[in-house]
């Protein structure tokens, strides 16, 4: 159950929460990215979160409660794989977004994984499989937790996250214009979990090409990588 923040005040800061149970994962630092990768039983380590030397940022929280409409029923191109390819700089956001505007996004049967994708200029592009897409052009700030956009709060489950939301929205709503990677970490800090717990807090400074990242909530045990 995760959080992912876009903010453009003098500079562009992306924070994500990776909150998960009972999954394998491991981060991978390269010159072109640096990666969170899954352990998938079929297909193996998979690149799904993360941020890449292009300026790019991919998050793929998972919506509750899910949607059955995303659910595969033909040849509509995949969620994870469209984060994938933009993660690898197989793509770039305006081509995902013009696939987002042809056609459906389907995720994977019985769950709903939503994609909240960011560029270098600091664009947004939020996608629901099922129930479709926003595009923000340099928003001040955007938050994306566990429910749904489109719903927003009139459909309720325990792990929505509409108190992380909310939480996330203030703080960056009364944010200064300075804001900056150390503040970035302060949200992230305060609306991190124990119950589904965050297992890696990651902040992406786009002008530097650097991300921040600390793993189970150990805010003063950071590690940073500068990409090329």
């Amino acid at each position: 159950m995760c959080t992912s923040i876009v903010v453009n005040k003098n500079k562009t800061i992306v924070g994500w929460n990776l909150d998960i149970i009972d999954m394998e994962y491991r981060i991978r630092p390269t010159e072109e990215g640096v990666y969170i990768e899954i352990n998938d039983a079929v297909e193996g380590w998979m690149p799904l979160f993360g941020a890449n030397a292009r300026g790019d940022f991919v998050g793929m929280p998972t919506c509750w409660p899910t949607d059955r409409r995303s659910d595969p029923k033909g040849d509509e191109p995949n969620v994870i794989m469209l984060d994938i390819d933009l993660l690898l700089q197989k793509k770039t956001l305006e081509e995902i977004r013009e696939i987002a505007e042809a056609k459906p996004i389907c995720s994977i049967p019985g769950l709903t994984f939503m994609s909240a994708l960011s560029d270098k200029s600091g664009n947004v592009l939020h996608i629901v499989p099922g129930q479709g897409h926003t595009y923000y052009e340099k928003p001040a700030y955007k938050v994306m937790t566990n429910f749904s956009p489109f719903k927003m709060n009139r459909e309720e489950h325990p792990w929505m996250g509409w108190d992380r939301y909310l939480k996330a929205g203030k703080m960056l709503e009364n944010a200064d214009d300075d804001f900056d990677v150390e503040d970035c970490f302060d949200v992230l800090r305060e609306v991190s979990q124990t119950v589904c717990p965050t297992e890696v807090s990651m902040v992406f400074d786009v002008a530097e090409r650097t991300v921040y990242w600390c793993e189970k909530r150990q805010w003063d045990n950071r590690e940073r990588f500068q990409m090329i």
